[in-house]
């Protein structure tokens, strides 16, 4: 018998199968997956490779076939499902065989177990009633204090015993050998869902839940799996709707994922989960401990959990019949992968999901144009919630220009109208935030005057200032130097628009003396359960205000909220991005959901230097369906995704001479397929940062209507790099359809 490895090397050469007779004791136990030890190369160093396939063929030289040593006794195994989806990967992806192998194991290695030890006692009552006499007889006091608790409680943890009361191990030692108990050791599964108090509420659902829930029953009871996009309005009940999918599948003997982004995975949400799923209910995020992310994998794979929730990585969770997967806030960036290979968490669910035969719902508010760009097109199938569960009113929302507060002498970042609505909620004892639009945050050039935001004439985004004075595009490499004076009205006031979130809880503090304040941003949630414990102080209503970037408004459901200032909608609107329209408009309108969800009706306030731009004027009107409308044309007039899809070429090295000739040529290569794949080849350009600890950087856009072509033109490109030795010192990788341009 033999097995295909693939070695734990990186090396681009090295990304091939490479074939090892299996040893005959190993051989009944040896599966596809597993880590394994062999000897490579020239002094057969040991190795660690992992096994795709296993065949009694071999497809070379049967005398230079060497043996495999063992299989790794800490690695973890990989599911053979699982090896199958990183082939598709690293097809898909780029990269190497390992790098989507290693991608697709969320776990690295085996943790030592947690056991639980236990005392039994033996003996029956009577016997034990005579023994407890003796002991007391002899004025063996700890031995008779054992006995009777024992007597009292056949069953006794360890732990209790030696600490409550006070036995020690030779106590324990002698009863044990004397045949009165028997001392138990069981494993015990660390579980990071801290158990609250079960039992559902009951749960009344809206006629637009109804008919999402009863679709979904009857496709998935009669077979058909496909993929859902949920489009729901903020606070339209997605995560019941999502709950009563997985309770459906789960009454199957089937298992779900449920992705949600690492920001919005709070205890709140668990314990939603928690109180209808009870202790079948897990959660993987990048807070837990080694020990406690093995063991869920652990109790996953035997069948212990029906649910995994957590951030991307909890994709891979290796259950042993998945019957559907769930993806809530889709659209978030997080979902795509920074790191080799670079998948999106959306379509490699979708592949997931084909390969077991399960359905994938994804859920918004605010669906990425990807998203809804299919569901349009008939390849997903879109319901609609447009309503609130408790039918309340959407947030009455007010748009201030700040060119006019400017003009009207007042240079606060608090507007006018934003400081007598506060003062207003904080005299009523009710809650307000303020939400400052970091997201992307790269320093454009606006003017104060006309909000004139100065941009690239080839591409259509914002330069991005650079420390040598000049305005740079990151996308086609056009500079030009720095403005003084506003090109369209000739104002000086004109420049980078800065401002922080520490600096604007100190303005609050100034202005309202009485207000309590917090502050939730990436210096203040450093620590282990900060966001937990900012968020908890806020729910608890132990403060008025609450101060932060876009984590404040992922999903939190605060019912004394009954005003939001979204103070910069700018900083995200004019970023160096094709799709900065798209993320302001949905942060703005989560930002929007987060007021009026009690009892009590909502408003908002926009601040903005462009109060005119589309994705500001259907943000504050909620209208998705007009954004979606105005977005998609402008896609498809610049070629970007979804209508057409983009390959980033990422290349990096310590020469810069070097580096630009290699781009050179890679360009040049590229221009090869521009007829056949209907490419277009853009760059090289700078990434945003073009020196990062001395490694120069540049990137390559090709830009192709079909998805399918442009991993044809990766793969050409990925030999081209291969065939050249000069491509050695420099670092290549692919990106396709970038969140980011940096």
């Amino acid at each position: 018998m033999f097995a295909d490895i693939i070695i734990d090397i990186r090396h681009e050469k090295l990304d091939r199968i490479f074939q090892y007779r299996i040893p005959e004791s190993l051989q009944e136990e040896l599966r596809p997956g597993m880590e394994v030890l062999v000897p490579f190369g020239k002094g057969n160093r040991i190795t660690k490779g992992y096994v795709t396939g296993i065949s009694e063929i071999c497809d070379y030289d049967l005398s230079k076939v060497k043996e495999i040593r063992d299989i790794s006794r800490t690695g973890v195994a990989i599911e053979g499902k699982l090896v199958a989806l990183a082939a598709w990967m690293k097809e898909n992806y780029g990269g190497t065989m390992i790098q989507a192998l290693k991608t697709v194991l969320p776990i690295k290695q085996k943790e030592n177990a947690q056991v639980k030890k236990r005392l039994r006692l033996l003996l029956d009552a009577e016997t034990g009633r005579e023994k407890l006499a003796f002991y007391l007889e002899k004025n063996q006091k700890a031995r008779a204090r054992l006995l009777a608790a024992l007597l009292d409680d056949p069953v006794l943890e360890y732990d209790l015993v030696t600490k409550k009361l006070n036995i020690t191990l030779p106590v324990i030692r002698v009863l044990e050998e004397q045949g009165v108990l028997a001392v138990e050791e069981r494993r015990v599964y660390r579980n990071p869902v801290k158990e609250g108090t079960m039992g559902r509420k009951k749960i009344t659902y809206t006629e637009e839940q109804k008919h999402v829930i009863e679709r979904f029953r009857q496709d998935y009871e009669g077979g058909v799996r496909r993929t859902y996009l949920l489009h729901g309005v903020t606070g339209s009940g997605k995560t019941e709707v999502y709950m009563e999918m997985i309770r459906l599948v789960v009454e199957q003997g089937k298992q779900a994922i449920v992705l949600i982004p690492e920001i919005a995975l709070t205890y709140q949400t668990v314990m939603r989960f928690y109180r209808s799923f009870g202790d079948r209910v897990s959660i993987m995020n990048s807070r837990l401990s080694a020990g406690e992310r093995y063991d869920q994998m652990m109790r996953a794979k035997a069948g212990q959990v029906d649910v995994m929730i957590g951030p991307r990585s909890a994709l891979f969770t290796p259950f042993p019949d998945l019957g559907l997967i769930v993806i809530d806030e889709e659209h978030e960036p997080t979902y795509k992968s920074e790191q080799v290979p670079r998948y999106h968490a959306r379509e490699t669910a979708q592949e997931r999901a084909r390969m077991e035969g399960a359905s994938l719902v994804l859920g918004s508010a605010t669906p990425s144009l990807e998203a809804m760009y299919r569901a349009r097109r008939g390849e997903y199938v879109l319901f609609e919630m447009k309503n609130r569960s408790r039918m309340q009113q959407m947030a009455k929302v007010y748009t201030v220009d700040l060119r006019q507060e400017l003009r009207n002498g007042n240079r606060s970042i608090l507007s006018e109208k934003l400081q007598e609505m506060m003062e207003e909620r904080l005299e009523r004892k009710e809650q307000v935030m303020l939400f400052l639009n970091r997201r992307g945050y790269s320093g454009f050039v606006s003017c104060r005057e006309c909000g004139h935001v100065v941009k690239c004439p080839h591409c259509d985004v914002s330069l991005s200032v650079h420390r040598d004075g000049r305005m740079v595009c990151h996308y086609c490499g056009y500079s030009q130097p720095k403005v003084t004076e506003c090109p369209e009205c000739g104002s000086r006031h004109i420049g980078e628009f800065r401002a922080g979130t520490q600096q604007i809880e100190d303005i609050v503090k100034a202005r309202f003396p009485g207000a309590r304040v917090l502050r939730m941003d990436m210096d203040t949630t450093r620590q282990k359960d900060a966001h937990e414990k900012i968020l908890s102080a806020f729910a608890n209503e132990e403060a008025d205000v609450l101060v932060g970037t876009q984590m404040i408004v992922k999903g939190h459901d605060f019912p004394n909220v009954t005003l939001v200032g979204i103070l910069a909608a700018d900083m995200s609107l004019y970023t160096d991005d094709y799709r900065s329209g798209e993320r302001t408009f949905q942060l703005l309108t989560q930002a929007v959901g987060r007021a009026g969800r009690g009892e009590r009706s909502g408003e908002a306030v926009i601040q903005t230097y462009s109060p005119e731009h589309y994705a500001i004027v259907t943000a504050a009107a909620q209208d998705y369906a007009a954004f979606y409308e105005e977005e998609i044309r402008y896609r498809e007039l610049m070629g970007y995704p979804p209508v057409e899809n983009l390959l980033a070429v990422l290349v990096s090295c310590e020469d810069e001479e070097l580096l630009d000739r290699g781009c050179r040529y890679l360009k040049e290569f590229s221009m090869r397929f521009r007829e056949k794949a209907q490419a277009s080849v853009i760059g090289p350009a700078s990434p945003g940062i073009d020196k990062i600890k001395d490694i120069y950087r540049r990137v390559l856009y090709i830009k192709a209507p079909d998805y399918g072509m442009l991993t044809a033109v990766k793969d050409r490109l990925e030999q081209y790099i291969e065939i050249n030795p000069g491509f050695d010192k420099m670092r290549i990788q692919f990106d396709f359809n970038p969140m980011n341009v940096g």
